[in-house]
């Protein structure tokens, strides 16, 4: 015969202080995986929702990321002649890029952390699917003008609307705000190719090409050709794959946050034992008097299982509680890809909400397993002259 889980339910409610403690140090325990699956969440999708599937990169052989690239404008304009590149008119749909880094003080860094810096044609805009601004304008070309991410503005206190930055040569004119999503787009800077390359003086030494196929049947056809064109010397892959690859940098985080929260873990799982030893101790007479009325052992069991894995699931929502605040808040990660710092939002969704929950019920059930056993093999007699 089983237990009601009324019973259950009546004993957590009469011990508040003791369910209440116990499930506070398990909520904890799971805000702190919660956190951190959050960010590595955010910053994953920051990666993949940038990038189009026909979209090629292009960089030097050998090169790993575009900072490290080294592409000539001779090499472009041969590159732009190769069959399979989408044209918007009679222009080819490829965008010449240099990319280097700016170092600008944070709210969380005065002394400065590195951004992306991209100086690009008027195509490589339009090539930026989902790319909007927010406010002002674009770059005007040939004029020291640029435009920021949005998230750039929430972390650096001098990157608004209308201020001024200084790098190169000169002061450059924060003229629009851009809006790229939850892509990473957010985290850079974009100014007129050539402007920022005279300023740099890297009139010939740029970085990186954006081009787009004319079609999904095109796009590894001319992926091989790129690679396979000694005159050349490039290395072309699919852009979401480069974006793919950056998600490294979420790794040291996510081993971090694991390693404390399992550590964590331990810890709450013993507290939840204590909680039902102890429990099991002070209701020795009623473990007797269940056993008088024919409950069985194992109904007993399941009982006080049942019991511990209720208190978990408290705390596991309570978890989930305290960190749903953390959703959508702005934070960044230094990238060792990048050299820069990557902007993105924390994303609590229902799907690492029911990781906590999952995560919670099984500190319930290590918790739970052996007090609940004892509690079934407690004899008859011995548990009635317990007081």
């Amino acid at each position: 015969m089983a237990i009601p889980l009324s019973y259950n339910l009546r004993n957590l409610t009469v011990r508040k202080t003791t369910t209440i403690m116990t499930a506070l140090g398990i909520a904890l325990t799971v805000a702190v995986l919660l956190a951190v699956l959050a960010l590595v969440n955010g910053l994953n999708t920051a990666f993949k929702s940038s990038g189009n599937p026909l979209q090629i990169l292009v960089m030097r052989k050998a090169a790993t990321a575009e900072l490290s690239s080294g592409i000539t404008r001779e090499v472009f304009q041969t590159l732009k002649s190769v069959p399979g590149i989408a044209r918007q008119g009679e222009e080819p749909m490829a965008s010449l890029e240099i990319v280097t880094v700016i170092n600008l003080p944070s709210v969380d860094s005065p002394e400065g952390k590195n951004l992306t810096l991209r100086g690009l044609l008027p195509i490589g805009l339009q090539m930026r699917d989902g790319l909007k601004l927010q406010e002002g304008r674009w770059f005007s070309p040939g004029q020291r003008e640029i435009v920021v991410g949005k998230s750039i503005v929430k972390r650096y206190p001098g990157a608004h609307l209308g201020s001024k930055l200084r790098f190169g040569r000169g002061s450059w004119e924060i003229v629009g705000i851009m809006d790229g999503g939850d892509s990473s787009v957010n985290s850079e800077i974009f100014g007129d190719l050539n402007q920022i390359s005279s300023d740099f003086n890297r009139s010939d030494g740029l970085s990186s090409v954006l081009i787009r196929a004319t079609d999904a049947a095109a796009f590894p056809a001319l992926i091989n050709t790129l690679n396979d064109d000694r005159r050349l010397n490039v290395e072309a892959l699919a852009e979401k794959e480069y974006f793919a690859s950056q998600t490294s940098a979420a790794a040291p985080l996510q081993f971090l946050g694991l390693f404390i929260s399992i550590v964590m873990a331990v810890g709450s799982s013993f507290a939840a034992m204590n909680t039902m030893y102890a429990a099991v101790a002070r209701r020795a007479r009623e473990i007797g008097t269940l056993r008088v009325l024919g409950f069985s052992q194992g109904g007993i069991l399941l009982s006080f299982f049942i019991e511990s894995l209720l208190l978990s699931m408290l705390g596991g929502l309570i978890g989930c509680l305290l960190v749903l605040p953390l959703n959508n808040i702005t934070t960044g990660v230094g990238s060792f890809v990048t050299f820069s710092e990557i902007a993105f939002n924390f994303k609590v969704g229902p799907s690492i909400m029911l990781v906590g929950l999952g995560f919670a019920l099984f500190m319930g059930a290590i918790g739970g397993l052996f007090p609940a056993r004892s509690a079934a093999r407690k004899e008859i007699l011995t548990a009635l002259r317990e007081v």
